[in-house]
């Protein structure tokens, strides 16, 4: 089985790369999507969360409240890595479970949607990793288009790691500064010369 990771900023279009080989029918892991569900009620991550933050980050139900969360963390490097440190820990787990049940299942192509290229659950499970990049006007506009204002976008992309930090632990960068089609052409080169030539040939879904 092959493991192609696909990581990078936010706004720089990783899922939506993802999101694109989920159309041929590859199955996905979505680092985002699992710790939104580590964080919604009933979880153990939220028992020592609540260790950590104020009351105003949870919601009725006991879940995380996860805008509010961010917009406290951002602010505040220490407890931002705190929280990340506890959910990243579960998510962790659940990308390499997931990874394995993919061998067991004898899938030929995995892939794993991770903004954080972590060693251990990410970088270590992959054959290969994929960063999705984009100038810095084009991710501002994005994350504006999500609702964030400006210096929330700036303070979230500051936070993260920089072009040449992703780039190191990179086998391919695609720059995604351009429209969708552009994404795509990225998206059928990769396929073909990564992929094809491991004889992995993807099925658009019926």
């Amino acid at each position: 089985m092959f493991v192609l990771g696909i990581t990078g900023g936010i706004g720089c279009g990783k899922s939506t790369l993802a999101k694109i080989f989920q159309e041929y029918s590859v199955p996905v892991l979505d680092a985002d999507r699992i710790s939104h569900e580590v964080t919604q009620a009933g979880s153990p991550v939220l028992t020592e969360l609540r260790n950590i933050l104020p009351e105003n980050c949870f919601q009725a139900d006991g879940s995380l409240a996860a805008e509010e969360t961010a917009r406290l963390i951002f602010n505040n490097k220490k407890m931002l890595d705190a929280v990340s440190l506890l959910i990243h820990e579960e998510v962790t787990k659940k990308l390499i479970n997931g990874v394995q049940q993919a061998k067991e299942a004898k899938l030929p192509l995995i892939v794993l949607d991770v903004p954080l290229p972590v060693k251990q659950g990410f970088l270590d499970q992959c054959d290969y990793v994929v960063v999705v990049w984009a100038n810095s006007a084009e991710r501002l506009e994005r994350l504006e288009k999500r609702g964030l204002n400006k210096t929330e976008a700036e303070q979230r992309i500051a936070c993260q790691m920089s072009r040449e930090e992703y780039a190191k632990i990179a086998d391919l960068v695609i720059d995604n500064s351009g429209d969708i089609e552009d994404l795509y052409r990225a998206f059928h080169k990769l396929v073909k010369d990564e992929l094809n030539s491991r004889g992995i040939f993807l099925q658009i879904q019926a």
